[in-house]
């Protein structure tokens, strides 16, 4: 598998922050996760020479001598790839069902481990960044960081400004209420209607079951930018090396939304949850609960319908 036209492979390694020693021994390979801490409770870890056993350790894997029986650990490098992604292809690493997956299309040219930041559904298509960053995965996907990202979006039969101006507004889904949006019609395709949208998170199928509470039927969505980062001679099934300046500049603005705080902000699975409920209390007013009678029906919530229910019967 080729890389993309006309764009340098460059690596990126901005900086590489402490991480806790038994993520750092599981990505090189000794081990899962757990098994890595009973090995480094079992006295058989050394960094700079000293043994560890203390669990949850951060430790600069660039910078110091990490050792396990012996045997030097080093540091797996970071990479960054913007790829393609064509439609039939999923974003899971790994599928039951054994259909094309999008870290197929990298495995011949990059030997790291990389996931997809987010996801693209098996029907969509367009840009999708896969790295071995946690990190920087997080900055680019929770909430907090206001990661923008684009699609073109073509919708059957036309789209009136009362749907355009709710859905931009937010609607009602299982989870709670969308988060406000930008919707640009930019012209009609025969019957259809070719749209814009440009969204600051992006749930499960959100675009589609959007709009299919309107009646409407997606019929194709590309996403065409990442954060302010697009590549129009990327073509379907291809990739390139992220450049330097683009992890830079979305690492720069994820940090800049939340005021400046340290590359180490990450946010735990628990606490993610509590903001976005927060948000959705915040869409409907401050108040914590279900939408009126009125409400809904201004906003076109039908409670027949399975996935509009209260956020806090999500699960």
């Amino acid at each position: 598998m080729s890389g993309g036209v006309g764009k340098p492979r460059l690596s990126v390694e901005l900086f590489m922050p402490a991480e806790r020693l038994q993520k750092i021994l599981a990505a090189a390979g000794v081990g899962s996760r757990r098994k890595c801490e009973e090995i480094i409770a079992e006295g058989r870890v050394t960094v700079d020479g000293k043994i560890v056993r203390e669990m949850g350790l951060k430790v600069d894997p660039a910078r110091a001598d990490i050792r396990c029986d012996g045997a030097r650990i080093h540091a797996e490098r970071k990479v960054y790839l913007l790829v393609n992604k064509p439609k039939g292809c999923v974003s899971t690493s790994d599928d039951e069902m054994d259909r094309p997956k999008v870290v197929d299309l990298v495995a011949d040219r990059v030997r790291e481990r990389v996931f997809a930041v987010g996801r693209l559904d098996e029907d969509s298509e367009g840009l999708i960044i896969l790295t071995n960053d946690g990190e920087f995965a997080n900055l680019l996907t929770h909430p907090r960081y206001e990661i923008r990202k684009t699609y073109m979006v073509v919708i059957s039969g036309e789209v009136s400004e009362d749907t355009i101006s709710k859905i931009s507004k937010g609607v009602w889904l299982l989870e709670g209420r969308t988060a406000p949006c930008e919707v640009k019609v930019v012209r009609r395709v025969g019957s259809d209607t070719l749209l814009h949208m440009t969204l600051g998170e992006g749930r499960n199928r959100e675009i589609r079951r959007v709009f299919a509470k309107f009646d409407h039927k997606v019929k194709k969505l590309m996403r065409i930018d990442i954060g302010g980062i697009r590549d129009e001679s990327l073509r379907p099934g291809r990739f390139r090396f992220l450049r330097t300046d683009e992890v830079a500049v979305l690492r720069e603005r994820a940090l800049r939304a939340i005021g400046g705080k340290g590359h180490e902000a990450h946010v735990p699975v628990r606490e993610m949850r509590r903001e976005i409920k927060k948000r959705y209390e915040e869409a409907g007013q401050g108040e914590e609960r279900s939408p009126t009678k009125g409400e809904r029906k201004r906003e076109g919530f039908d409670p027949k319908r399975r996935d509009q229910h209260r956020f806090r019967h999500r699960r």
